[in-house]
């Protein structure tokens, strides 16, 4: 692949300052849809084209599959894919090197299946591959000039615009494995601390998928929602400074056992604070075990005061706790459960939560989880 530089040194000014700006655009997220998003919807207006469409790679079969596409026919394309070296994206695919096509109807490559499945038209194309130096991840289709034909400027510009879209998707899918691996990770210790006590297995995943079953009805964003996983999965971490004589204690505990345990909570800020990568993850470690009306710990925090990722997981770490067996009796139904955090609701509870949760339950979106022996 030729540096970025020497593929842009011919363009226009108008042309590279649209494609900085594009650049810019498909760099601006870690999202891998939204760059992909980003790319289809710019690129058109860039090169004066009706529309454009991003085809990936399936590392499986070899067929090239639409992605996205802008477009009033954008959608219909999702249900179409094409075999390995069909159409002209598949040829391209398959040899490299982007290529205008002036009349597709007269070149031997277009497949005009997909122009008969959609009902659009397309009269002529620009077709780059989307490829960086370890993989080529698909092709990104220009179609129809909207005056006159496509120049050797627009293959330049959408070829350059390829190759930063490939960068960007390469970027997005390396941050999202590296975030599934972690997330990966941090669960295989959570879940490791948990074979301390026989009667918590499961919990951190059961407390995990509860708290992202309300927050996903609140809206949040991605990196938020992100955050919120991590507190979830580590709210007990802090337990590892928990003696085995109280933390596996076959009964309730008195009052200085109590004050043991209640310190989990700062315990784990202590370990979380040596990965300043992790500083958003605090308040809903810290503060889960705070209740609604003020009376919780460690800081007796009150109301909107406790910050939502706790008041989240404080509803789902306790739903879990009442539904699991413990040493002093067997786990409550789950209809007892929702009564009983109802019950709670605005003295221990945040009282949205609980009707979100409740809500959510009842209409089946998480199915009822089996406990682990």
């Amino acid at each position: 692949m030729a540096p970025f530089s020497q593929k842009t040194e011919s363009l226009t000014v108008t042309s590279l300052r649209s494609l900085m700006e594009l650049a810019s655009l498909v760099n601006s997220s870690l999202d891998p849809a939204e760059v992909r998003r980003l790319a289809v919807e710019a690129v058109p207006r860039c090169v004066g084209a009706d529309a454009a469409s991003l085809l990936l790679l399936d590392d499986e079969t070899g067929e090239l599959y639409f992605e996205a596409a802008s477009g009033v026919k954008g959608q219909c394309l999702k249900e179409v894919r094409l075999r390995p070296g069909e159409g002209i994206a598949g040829w391209v695919a398959r040899k490299g090197g982007a290529v205008i096509v002036d009349d597709v109807k007269s070149d031997h490559r277009f497949a005009a299946d997909v122009d008969r499945f959609t009902g659009y038209e397309t009269r002529n194309m620009i077709v780059a591959p989307v490829a960086t130096k370890e993989k080529v991840w698909g092709v990104l289709q220009v179609l129809n000039k909207q005056s006159g034909n496509f120049t050797d400027d627009d293959l330049e510009l959408v070829q350059a615009l390829a190759d930063q879209v490939a960068i960007a998707i390469e970027n997005a899918s390396m941050y999202q494995e590296m975030r599934l691996t972690f997330l990966g990770v941090t669960t295989a210790l959570a879940e490791a601390l948990e074979q301390r006590d026989p009667y918590t297995g499961g919990h951190t995943r059961r407390v995990h998928e509860y708290s992202v079953l309300i927050a996903s009805h609140l809206g949040l964003p991605q990196d938020e929602m992100d955050t919120l996983r991590l507190a979830a999965i580590m709210h007990d971490i802090g337990k590892i400074g928990v003696s085995d004589q109280v933390l596996r204690k076959p009964g309730r505990l008195n009052e200085e056992e109590f004050r043991e345990m209640s310190r989990h909570p700062e315990v784990g800020v202590d370990i979380i604070e040596h990965l300043p990568q992790l500083a958003q993850v605090v308040p809903g470690v810290l503060y889960h075990h705070e209740q609604y009306d003020g009376t919780g710990y460690p800081h007796k925090r009150q109301a909107e005061n406790i910050p939502l990722h706790a008041r989240i997981i404080g509803v789902a770490d306790a739903f879990d706790a009442m539904t699991s067996d413990r040493p002093y009796r067997k786990a409550l139904g789950f209809d007892v459960a929702f009564a009983e955090l109802e019950r709670c609701a605005g003295q221990q509870f945040d009282p949205q939560l609980v009707e979100i949760f409740k809500h959510a339950w009842l209409e089946g979106e998480l199915q009822q989880p089996a406990k682990e022996e």
